[in-house]
């Protein structure tokens, strides 16, 4: 898993929660799922990039 890669999860990660975050504030329903969606497949890529990792080493 590279540097850029994290980064890259982190910040789409971050993007989903403030857009859920605006969402929240604003009421827009479809603006809080389509942030939670985000904040979700972040974490997803994460996971599968940490997996990939650890089968690589091996």
């Amino acid at each position: 898993m590279g540097l850029g890669d994290r980064i890259h999860n982190a910040a789409e990660r971050l993007h989903g929660k403030g857009k859920k975050a605006a969402g929240e504030v604003s009421g827009n329903d479809r603006m809080r799922a389509e942030g939670k969606a985000r904040a979700v497949r972040a974490d997803l890529k994460q996971a599968g990039e940490k997996i990939r990792h650890a089968f690589k080493r091996h």
